[in-house]
């Protein structure tokens, strides 16, 4: 009883400041606390746009040029409705679903198998086919933008959900593989030895052992693809042209140009805005805090 009365005031110290790095525990400069002070402003104004965004949404035009900084004084899902039915953000949300499902489920299925490969085999080729993943995180998309629109264009896969399914498998395929070798490297080998030696196969020892481990880092991948394939405007602007193929990124600006003729409908484009934010929003305060542990994860070695 007294030995746990010496040790509950050390525990709760402990406890009270395990929220602080050991590196930044005794660190108390002007620098840090400038530092610190940014972070938080920068914070707060990103919070503050996005609840502004949220508040325009239930505003109409005339509200909105009246007084730019107001509240709404009901919630009014009109904007919404004109984004869903003038805008075809019922059609985009649906292209927009199933392009991100599709091609993050993909890249992540195709990537695994190839980074655990990599990070388990060292020889002459592997170092070389790790080096090519490496070299496609520094090609940026604009690059090859045209030669990606003559090759899909002879392959009759432009205007095509399919066809910017695979340029997104394609363009993620570096940054996932890269990702996931990392992570499989920090992995403990022991397992898989032992599982060597009951006489199971690679892939046995791949499905069975390596990726339960590893769903961590999977979940991150599919994650960050889920997001970056979500948000992306470039490829999908490029390739897709007819209004029943749009991604809600490339509905949204179709409905931008809509108001250059119709008028400014600000309402209607602030519920546009909620529409494409919110879902990824919703996904990232759900499953931020695994986020950051497998991208953390990954640097065990």
């Amino acid at each position: 009883m007294s030995e746990y009365k010496l040790l509950a005031p050390v525990t709760a110290r402990r406890r009270g400041r395990r929220g602080v790095s050991p590196a930044l525990r005794g660190e108390r400069s002007v620098v840090r606390g400038i530092g610190v002070g940014l972070l938080w402003l920068v914070v707060a104004i990103s919070i503050a746009a996005l609840v502004w965004m949220v508040a325009q949404a239930f505003r109409d035009t005339r509200a909105i040029l009246d007084d730019p900084w107001g509240v709404p004084a009901s919630l009014d899902f009109g904007n919404f409705v004109r984004a869903w039915t003038v805008g075809d953000f019922a059609v985009a949300t649906w292209n927009s679903l199933l392009t991100t499902v599709v091609s993050s489920v993909l890249t992540v299925a195709i990537a695994a198998p190839c980074a655990y490969y990599l990070s388990r085999v060292d020889n002459k080729l592997t170092r070389s086919l790790s080096l090519y993943f490496i070299l496609g995180l520094g090609i940026p998309a604009q690059v090859i933008l045209i030669p990606l629109f003559v090759m899909l264009n002879k392959v009759y896969l432009t205007d095509s959900i399919i066809g910017l399914n695979l340029v997104y498998i394609g363009v993620s395929m570096p940054f996932t593989v890269f990702l996931l070798t990392a992570f499989f490297r920090s992995l403990p080998l022991e397992m898989e030895e032992a599982a060597a030696l009951d006489g199971t196969t690679a892939f046995g020892t791949f499905w069975r052992i390596t990726l339960p481990l590893a769903k961590g880092g999977i979940l991150t991948a599919f994650i960050l693809q889920v997001i970056s394939h979500w948000n992306e405007t470039l490829l999908a602007l490029t390739l897709l042209q007819s209004t029943e193929k749009y991604t809600l990124p490339v509905a949204l600006i179709s409905f931008v140009q809509q108001q250059t003729y119709s008028g400014a409908d600000w309402g209607g484009l602030f519920a546009g805005l909620v529409m494409v934010v919110l879902p990824m929003l919703v996904i990232y305060v759900w499953l931020g805090r695994r986020l950051t542990e497998g991208l953390t994860l990954g640097m065990g070695k």
